[in-house]
């Protein structure tokens, strides 16, 4: 019988000797890749039962021309790279890490939040160029007086909300789990609401949602709705703000401030209208890293898949779909 073959169709990570160490003493083929395309994928991968993905596209195109494939694990949480719709239709499982960086990621939500408010980019810049002049940072608030609203109350969004809670903030929170699961409770000291709701109250607004549910959930409209004294913090997906809604945001002074760890389309270019505001912060997708993150979503990336050659039960499906992988 010939053994399974796992492809890392890419990654572009150091190395793979996490995934290397994971697999040796496994019954299947291993092999890593750089694929870019969906050519590259349906070229580079027949007879292929499992991929390990990171950026390449897992389109119907690729599943249609690829019978053999029957799991894709993504490198991280989101999966919109993958077409869950055509994985359904062809029996391929789909998997994620949900839970290797959530508290990083919090914890980088937390610091923009606090770099906003607390005006600390900026003021770092003032302090170089010779001006050493607290006055130049006011209005400041004091966070056991303001409001924070969460926009998706799963692992990270739940850890940012008990992190903030910390600063004796209000936690807020706009969840459909919540509101349409009654027997659903929310953690201690949490109130639900609405999203407008929310987005009118908040001083801070963090989103936590995935990509699938929200894209463009905060446009001209919503952002319109948001204190002019209000900050926005999106460690989540770029496709949730829309980028242009959010520069006319900055620009008519709609909020205070926004810092985002994600673009729409990455990297954000240098171009970019939104790096001509002092108060917009960005950072490179970098909120889920650090060294302790990057070696568990390695690993935890090919046990899933050594899982399900073996057929056990996976822990992360996205979809639900049988282990069609037969000793």
């Amino acid at each position: 019988m010939t053994k399974p073959r796992i492809i890392i169709t890419d990654c572009d990570h150091e190395n793979i000797d996490i995934e290397t160490n994971v697999f040796r003493n496994e019954s299947f083929t291993f092999e890593h890749l750089d694929c870019k395309t969906e050519d590259d994928v349906i070229a580079n991968c027949q007879g292929a039962s499992v991929f390990l993905n990171q950026y390449a596209p897992i389109t119907e195109k690729v599943m249609a021309n690829l019978p053999d494939l029957k799991l894709v694990v993504r490198y991280g949480v989101g999966v919109n790279n993958v077409d869950l719709e055509a994985a359904d239709k062809y029996g391929v499982q789909v998997c994620n890490v949900p839970d290797y960086g959530t508290n990083e990621v919090a914890d980088h939500a937390l610091a923009l939040m606090l770099a906003l408010t607390r005006k600390i980019p900026h003021m770092n810049q003032l302090v170089r160029s010779g001006d050493w002049d607290y006055q130049k940072s006011i209005p400041i608030y004091r966070h056991s007086e303001q409001t924070v609203g969460v926009i998706g109350l799963g692992r990270i969004g739940t850890s940012f909300a008990q992190k903030v809670q910390a600063l004796g903030c209000r936690i807020i929170v706009c969840d459909s789990k919540y509101k349409n699961n009654q027997s659903r409770k929310l953690p201690d000291g949490m109130e639900l609401v609405e999203l407008d709701e929310l987005l009118e109250q908040s001083d801070v607004v963090s989103i936590h949602c995935p990509l699938e549910s929200a894209y463009n959930l905060l446009d001209v409209d919503q952002l319109k709705r948001m204190k002019n004294t209000a900050y926005l913090v999106n460690v989540s997906r770029g496709g949730i703000v829309n980028e242009s809604a959010l520069d006319t945001a900055l620009e008519e002074g709609w909020i205070a401030g926004a810092a985002v760890d994600v673009a729409e389309k990455e990297p954000l270019s240098a171009d970019s209208p939104l790096f001509k505001h002092d108060h917009f912060l960005c950072t490179p997708h970098m909120a889920w890293y650090s060294e302790q993150a990057a070696l568990e979503l390695k690993r935890k990336v090919a046990e899933e898949a050594v899982r399900f050659l073996k057929g056990e039960p996976v822990h992360y499906p996205i979809n639900e779909i049988h282990n069609l992988i037969k000793e």
